[in-house]
């Protein structure tokens, strides 16, 4: 595996439990988690607009737009309903109670695309290693809710 790309995971893992944090707190200045959502989705639009154009990436025709599967529009929604349960939930149960929960959810579900390759992913079954893997995670998200 090449380290850069698992240094980037390791560093996208700090980020999104410190926007965790940034999100609730717009919330609580703009005194609503749905607009704190669209302010947050309005920048990260703005950096991908930017990034969109400084890479010289080009934009599909209408043609092509219309071929899509609608489930493939769907990743955006996830993101903000995502998006929206952190604003909300962060503050209530604390950054590692939520981080932990989602690392969980997120592995489980990795575990089942991988092994079934479903979304196009490579089949990686889930064997015995995977599955220490995933309750030892299990393991370790009950002691940090215990709390």
């Amino acid at each position: 595996m090449n380290v850069l790309f698992l240094l980037f995971a390791f560093l996208i893992g700090i980020a999104i439990t410190v926007q965790a944090g940034v999100n609730a707190n717009l919330r609580e200045a703009l005194s609503s988690p749905v607009l704190a959502a669209v302010v947050s989705f309005g920048s990260g639009l703005v950096a991908l607009m930017l990034m969109l154009l400084a890479s010289g990436g080009s934009v599909p025709t209408v043609d092509v737009i219309r071929q899509v599967s609608w489930w493939k529009w769907m990743g955006g929604v996830m993101g903000a309903v995502y998006m929206i349960t952190v604003i909300v939930s962060v503050q209530k149960i604390g950054t590692a109670n939520l981080v932990s929960l989602s690392v969980a959810g997120q592995l489980t579900a990795a575990i089942v695309l991988d092994h079934y390759g479903l979304l196009n992913f490579a089949v990686h079954p889930a064997n015995g290693w995977r599955m220490l893997g995933v309750g030892l995670i299990v393991a370790g998200v009950l002691l940090v809710v215990k709390n």
